[in-house]
């Protein structure tokens, strides 16, 4: 009779693999083969999640902007040239913050970028 000498790491692989695998569904979360492709494939999503919340998040900030600027009738293309004209280094998260939660100094900003495009004219 042959000698099993990997039984023990493949126990401790296998628990492993269905403890990544617990709330897969049908035999996806107790099957070895099915169970280790699910949990390639959820590693593989989980890896470009994280790389594609920072887009969404980017995505977010110009959108509020954008839409704080509407009153203000200057569109976002021409606020973000304006506000490199005249070195001002705020980034689009903090220019957020600042639509939402202080309007009056997200408007002195617009007016400095406003005044720098007018310059440059």
């Amino acid at each position: 009779m042959a000698r099993i000498k990997r039984a023990q790491i493949r126990k401790v692989r296998t628990r492993k693999l269905f403890k990544r695998s617990k709330g897969f569904f049908l035999a996806r979360r107790n099957t070895r083969r099915q169970a280790n492709e699910a949990v390639l494939k959820a590693q593989a999503y989980k890896f470009r999640g994280r790389k594609e919340r920072k887009r969404q998040f980017r995505a977010l900030w110009i959108t509020r902007i954008s839409a704080a600027l509407r009153p203000h009738g200057l569109s976002y293309s021409r606020f973000m040239h304006g506000l490199k004209q005249a070195g001002v280094e705020l980034n689009r998260k903090q220019l957020s913050e600042l639509a939402i939660h202080d309007p009056k100094a997200f408007g002195a900003v617009v007016e400095t970028a406003r005044a720098a495009l007018a310059e440059a004219k």
